[in-house]
């Protein structure tokens, strides 16, 4: 018989927008015992995540939980529930997961309207508004924070908008959620979907995601199979809606599986469960606010540290998503080999980009348990060495010294990087 080697994997310094490294509590918390998933303890774990879920999406939202699978489950999950074939959908794009949100509306029989524009950018927010009202849509989705560009998306004037005019707004806020605000309710925001893998540093494999009560008047005038039993042969009717396409990431049955009905729907993955609860009450025991200053506070040293060694970012400052920094790659450098060097001599991983920007920007995150004052002085040090041996000539020495003047203002004010 083949013989396999015992599972080792390298521990690597992950400067990646996702996933991240997670908090060693969490992967403790995943080897805890399983439980049944209508065990009463463990549906007093999953009530209690709800209630960690609402307070991170700062909502009152009675429908907020994870659904199970990576990222995109959730995105997906909402859409499918919600899309009934033939309806209007704006899909405002500024890089590469808006054109995700675009092809999932599509497979979901949307009339699916886009605008763009440039990556490095975001919109005005009066641009989409003008959008809105030029086709007028049933449904608008927007992606919050850009992994792919970096930028980040205003959205409270477009919530303001779409409310005032009976439109639902769904938002991707896979890369923001835990590390920048998302203030659900007072964006009116009517669904919000996240990931774990970034800001919250739990490993992927979850998408908590919330939506108000106009979504579930959506989901549930959607023909859907009878509760129960679930027979195809047993279909309810609701306003004459369309069937909901997809069972798994049906939101009108999930949601009765989170109720206190419990309805089975499937098995809850309970060692994720167990990670997105500890990640969550480790997220709140740090605050809202403390986690997002110390995000932005580490943003900061890692930029003025690219700017101390010479090199440029990539799109507008003034959009800037906090937990994602966009490198310009110096020409004449190859990005790829840089990558390489920093991930076999100094056990770090940045991440590159896609389409039009694949070869041109390096992507650094700082976010979730990765997002520290260490990781980021290693990874300036480092950069700037393998920098210097692929024969691209800097001020030797000032990255992490710009990093260390942001640093040493912010100690003197007593606050946690």
């Amino acid at each position: 018989m083949k013989k396999y080697k015992e599972l080792n994997p390298s521990l690597r310094t992950i400067m990646t927008p996702g996933p991240v490294e997670v908090d060693p509590r969490v992967l403790r918390a995943m080897s805890f015992p399983i439980l049944g998933q209508f065990d009463p303890e463990f549906t007093s774990l999953m009530n209690e995540t709800m209630e960690l879920v609402r307070d991170v999406f700062q909502t009152n939202n009675q429908w907020s939980y994870p659904v199970d699978g990576t990222s995109r489950s959730g995105l997906e999950a909402v859409l499918v529930s919600i899309i009934q074939p033939g309806d209007k959908v704006l899909v405002p794009i500024y890089g590469r997961f808006g054109h995700l949100l675009v092809e999932i509306a599509e497979r979901c029989g949307a009339d699916v309207v886009h605008i763009e524009t440039e990556w490095g950018g975001v919109f005005d927010p009066e641009t989409v508004i003008e959008a809105i009202h030029e086709h007028k849509p049933g449904i608008v989705a927007m992606v919050h924070g850009e992994t792919s560009t970096g930028q980040m998306q205003p959205l409270a004037e477009i919530g303001r908008t779409c409310r005032e005019l009976d439109i639902l707004l769904v938002v991707d806020a896979v890369a923001t959620i835990g590390g920048v605000p998302v203030e659900t309710d007072n964006w009116m925001l009517d669904a919000v979907m996240g990931g774990t893998q970034k800001c919250i540093s739990v490993p992927s494999g979850m998408a908590p995601i919330t939506y108000n009560d106009r979504i579930e008047r959506k989901l549930l005038s959607r023909k859907r199979v009878e509760r129960g039993l679930r027979d195809p042969a047993n279909v309810e009717l609701a306003n004459d809606g369309q069937m909901i396409r997809s069972n798994y990431f049906d939101l009108s049955q999930i949601q009765d599986y989170w109720s206190a009905a419990r309805l089975n729907h499937h098995t809850e993955a309970t060692s994720m469960l167990y990670a997105l609860h500890e990640g969550l009450r480790i997220l709140l025991e740090e605050g809202l606010e403390a986690r997002f200053l110390r995000h932005e506070l580490n943003a900061r040293a890692l930029v003025q540290g690219v700017k101390g060694m010479g090199l440029t970012l990539f799109g507008n400052e003034e959009s800037k998503l906090t937990c994602v920094t966009c490198i310009n790659i110096p020409e004449g450098i190859d990005g790829e080999a840089v990558r390489s060097r920093l991930l076999h001599d100094f056990g770090i991983e940045i991440a590159s980009s896609f389409g039009p920007l694949k070869g041109k920007i390096w992507r650094i995150g700082t976010m979730g348990f990765s997002c520290n004052q260490k990781n980021v002085l290693h990874t300036l040090g480092a950069l700037e060495a393998v920098l210097i041996r692929e024969g691209y000539r800097l001020p030797a020495g000032e990255a992490v010294q710009a990093a260390l003047d942001v640093y040493s203002v912010v100690n003197k004010e007593g606050i946690s990087c």
